[in-house]
């Protein structure tokens, strides 16, 4: 099982905070740091000192970090124009040495939109456009040296665009598509990603999700394609602890209304985390990210690395 750290900056922390984070995420043992792609909180809390810009930290990240995997849980395609992105997560894979990972998404969060002044069109639309996005992202990185890249859609149009910077990664870093829609996503991922995510459901709805998006590939033909298969991934929430006092701590903030959707946590001991993950590698998971909610309880990074880590098999 490899195991990597989600966080959530919008909840309230600048970049030395994650920085501080991120490398004992890299000196502890996991896999990777990733964080989500928001421009506020999702609840009434002020989430002080406000929001901070994904790929901007990334960056910043790639050259203070030397062995973690650093990626977006996911990128909003509302935010930014598909060829400005390809070079952005082009160039932030040059600065980690070949290190980033592209999560992606269609966008959800109205009220982030309408607080910045970004444009959020109807649902169908946005879909669309992550379509489009993709293609052109995936296309880009692909362009061999010297070739140029056009692209016509409904929503987008690129004219010999010189398909520059190249990626360290080829044929481009590992995109990652996920979520809980059952028609367009599973589409999406058997054509363009790497990587499928299921984010924070129980063991259930994740391997019914699975199932959606192998079918997806065989209708595809992905599998028959020759092109390798998915990694199916999950995302956990967890707030465990050496006692039930400190996991019902830990958990607390997960009991403040918000914007997100109703999730499945691991509120508990490290014990219950190792048996929730065998319970997913049942189903097919072989990574899992685990969100973490607060930057300042590092000891939380600490014991799951102690505790849970040299429980799981094979490298993380």
């Amino acid at each position: 099982m490899r195991v990597s750290v989600f966080t959530e900056p919008h909840r309230g922390a600048d970049y030395d905070d994650q920085l501080r984070f991120a490398r004992l995420v890299e000196e502890t043992g996991f896999e990777g740091f990733f964080r989500a792609d928001h421009y506020r909180a999702m609840g009434d809390e002020p989430a002080l000192p406000g929001p901070t810009d994904a790929w901007l930290t990334l960056a910043a990240l790639a050259r203070e970090t030397s062995r973690i995997r650093l990626g977006t849980l996911v990128t909003s395609a509302t935010f930014r124009l598909p060829g400005p992105l390809a070079v952005m997560v082009a160039q932030v894979d040059r600065m980690s040495g070949g290190r980033v990972e592209l999560g992606i998404g269609a966008g959800w969060f109205a009220r982030e939109h309408t607080a910045y002044g970004i444009p959020f069109p109807p649902v169908s639309e946005r879909f669309d456009r992550l379509a489009e996005q993709l293609e052109i992202v995936t296309g880009l990185w692909r362009t061999p040296l010297g070739e140029t890249y056009s692209f016509t859609g409904e929503h987008y149009q690129l004219a010999d665009a010189p398909a520059l910077p190249k990626p360290v990664q080829q044929p481009g870093p590992p995109v990652i598509v996920g979520g809980r829609g059952p028609k367009r996503t599973p589409e999406l991922a058997a054509r363009y990603a790497d990587e499928f995510n299921m984010p924070f459901k129980s063991v259930a709805e994740t391997a019914a999700a699975y199932e959606r998006v192998r079918e997806a590939c065989d209708r595809t033909g992905r599998d028959a394609s020759g092109r390798a298969p998915l990694t199916l991934s999950a995302g956990v929430v967890v707030a465990i602890g050496r006692t039930d006092a400190e996991a019902r701590r830990r958990a607390a903030p997960l009991h403040v209304t918000s914007a997100l959707p109703p999730e499945d946590p691991v509120v508990g001991s490290p014990a219950q985390l190792v048996d929730r993950l065998g319970e997913f590698a049942a189903v097919g998971t072989t990574r899992v990210h685990l969100r973490l909610i607060d930057f300042d309880d590092l000891d939380h990074v600490e014991l799951i690395a102690a505790e849970v880590l040299p429980q799981l098999d094979g490298p993380r």
